[in-house]
């Protein structure tokens, strides 16, 4: 039987994506974590969480990641962090930041990004954990200053708050948005609230826990804001003859503007297209993002965390046992060594 059009293309969307994340993602950054055991194992939050929930739709996950960074980006000190401590920015032979994304750079940080949320989510408490460890040690050596001379810090109680809020927003808008079954309202606040255990985790104080709080939280930070050059080269026309690819490219820069609040998408000129082309583009990112999860259903390391609580949880979720200012003193070597 001659497959139909549609079925064909959403093969081959699950196909690609597939491939990628095992070549790309799972080979590279899921070394060493445990999904599997230890048996009855809860995690950070179980299965009936709805934190399992939405992040077992892997491409929906990492288009809500590419949400977050995109937003978090428009603080400019997150800029130039990337240009000073991370390979995210392209530079010349003379070491000056070109404002083009280095693709190896991108790739690196949105795996080691993907196996923290997937791992802290439902990998075993250990993971969890370990994870965390990880995050924690990198942030604590990215110190520096800007150009202008303003001081930056990844401790920082007020960055840790942006980070935390720019990054639920984004993981549960691309849910809200394009996940076939999304939770709302009451459930979606849930999705919130158990996810600042992750915040939490990581440092992060006075942390918002809803949507309208993480909304409002956004918005108060709109005085520091501001587009930088280098965000502009990697956005709106600027891209007009880039290719698209999974993580680059006009179409997904405009899927990712078009989730922005109005504020944001007003920094940015983000116009919408009128509305029979919104809809359309809209509902091709919808088959984008669901084909490969329709077709292969969740990841493995999912169907490994189901198995490893089949028969019911040893216990209540355990709560990550960070201590503001407790870990120890960790070189950029040797915090890079434990990723």
């Amino acid at each position: 039987m001659i497959p139909l059009p549609h079925r064909a293309l959403a093969r081959t969307l699950a196909e690609r994506f597939d491939g990628y994340f095992d070549t790309q993602v799972r080979s590279r950054f899921f070394r060493g974590l445990d999904f599997a055991g230890p048996v009855g194992d809860p995690g950070w939050f179980g299965p009936d969480s709805a934190v399992w929930y939405v992040h077992s739709h892997t491409p929906i996950l990492s288009f809500g990641l590419a949400c977050a960074a995109y937003l978090e980006g428009l603080d400019p000190s997150i800029y130039w962090m990337g240009v000073d401590h991370s390979r995210l920015t392209a530079k010349d032979a003379e070491g000056r930041p070109t404002g083009e994304f280095d693709i190896e750079g991108a790739a690196v940080r949105f795996g080691h990004s993907l196996s923290f949320f997937i791992g802290t989510a439902y990998g075993s408490t250990e993971t969890a954990e370990r994870l965390a460890r990880t995050v924690r040690a990198m942030h604590h050596t990215v110190k520096g200053h800007r150009p202008d001379g303003l001081a930056y810090d990844a401790d920082d109680p007020d960055w840790l708050r942006w980070n935390y809020a720019t990054v639920v927003w984004g993981l549960a808008t691309a849910h809200e948005r394009y996940h076939p079954r999304p939770l709302r309202g009451k459930d979606l606040d849930g999705y919130y609230r158990e996810f600042v255990r992750v915040g939490h985790a990581l440092g992060g104080t006075d942390l918002p826990t809803t949507k309208a709080e993480t909304l409002e939280c956004l918005r108060a930070y709109l005085p520091r804001l501001a587009v930088t050059p280098g965000k502009a080269a990697r956005t709106g026309p600027n891209l007009r003859d880039t290719p698209t690819t999974l993580l680059t490219g006009p179409f997904m820069d405009w899927a990712v503007r078009d989730t922005l609040p109005d504020w944001a998408a007003r920094m940015v000129m983000h116009l919408p297209p009128n509305p029979v082309e919104g809809r359309a583009r809209r509902t091709v990112l919808w088959l984008a993002l669901n084909a490969p999860h329709a077709i292969s259903g969740p990841i493995k390391e999912f169907q490994q965390a189901q198995a490893r609580v089949a028969a019911g949880t040893t216990g209540a979720p355990t709560a990550p046992g960070y201590e503001p200012g407790t870990d120890p003193v960790r070189s950029r070597a040797e915090a890079e060594a434990m990723a």
